[in-house]
């Protein structure tokens, strides 16, 4: 199974110029043999937590807006996880993971841990497991990835493969390469511990007292790093993993 993570670049707040960006790179991937596009979390529009309209920037799966978002996307060979504010019921707002297969919205994960404070994304409440094609995957979105049990309950129902979108944009005080490390160390353990292959996408670059120097990457289910991106920098990492679970029982020693 070949995958790709895109490192995009760090957008103002509010901005879609990403949709474009990603556009391109779904057509690299098409001519690349690439079946699974992995984009950041929130690369549609930014974070709600960094605005101050976080309203205005949410958008809703069943409205003809989001479908328009999703005509540039449209693929017969690529499936393509892209992150954005999802407008839920009653004014909810969730950060939200979107599935985009053949032009069509074919599933959504919703991040379950927001924030370590307070964030105006609710949490969302299932975690479930997709397909594209022969593969069973599952999606957490950034700060999900540090809740091993919740990608050892991905794992158990049958996922060999983990994408995490992620926005690591921040201020330079709170953030720098060591983030990258840590997230690094993550996905690491995330792979060895469940037999699952990770791939990680972030944003990258410095804009408005933000700063991301990006932690993209594809590791193996044996813990060995694939590809990973430049750092600060927009870049499209691609590579190849055996989409079938590590031999011997997963959980022996669990």
């Amino acid at each position: 199974m070949k995958v790709a993570a895109y490192q995009a670049p760090l957008l103002r707040n509010g901005s879609l110029d990403a949709l474009a960006l990603i556009a391109a790179q779904v057509r690299c991937c098409e001519s690349g043999g690439v079946e699974i596009l992995c984009c950041p979390e929130a690369v549609l529009g930014g974070l709600a937590d960094q605005t101050s309209r976080p309203g205005a920037l949410a958008i809703s799966t069943a409205s003809r807006q989001f479908q328009a978002l999703l005509a540039p996307l449209d693929s017969d060979t690529v499936t393509t996880i892209v992150g954005f504010t999802e407008a839920g019921p009653s004014g909810r707002l969730f950060n939200s993971a979107a599935i985009v297969s053949r032009g069509r919205l074919a599933g959504v994960y919703r991040k379950m841990h927001p924030a370590i404070r307070r964030s105006v994304y609710e949490p969302g409440t299932a975690a479930p497991v997709f397909r594209a094609g022969e593969l069973t995957f599952g999606i957490v979105i950034c700060r999900d990835s540090t809740y091993p049990e919740l990608v050892r309950s991905l794992a158990h129902r049958g996922a060999v493969a983990l994408f995490v979108p992620t926005n690591n944009a921040l201020p330079p005080s709170k953030g720098g390469p060591e983030i990258v490390e840590q997230a690094r160390r993550t996905d690491l353990s995330l792979a060895t511990e469940n037999g699952l292959a990770v791939i990680r996408a972030d944003v990258a670059g410095r804009l408005d007292g933000l700063e991301s120097y990006g932690s993209s990457w594809i590791i193996e289910n044996t813990g060995v790093t694939l590809r990973a991106a430049r750092q600060l920098e927009p870049d499209l990492v691609v590579a190849e993993f055996r989409s079938s679970p590590v031999q011997g029982d997963r959980w022996a020693d669990q």
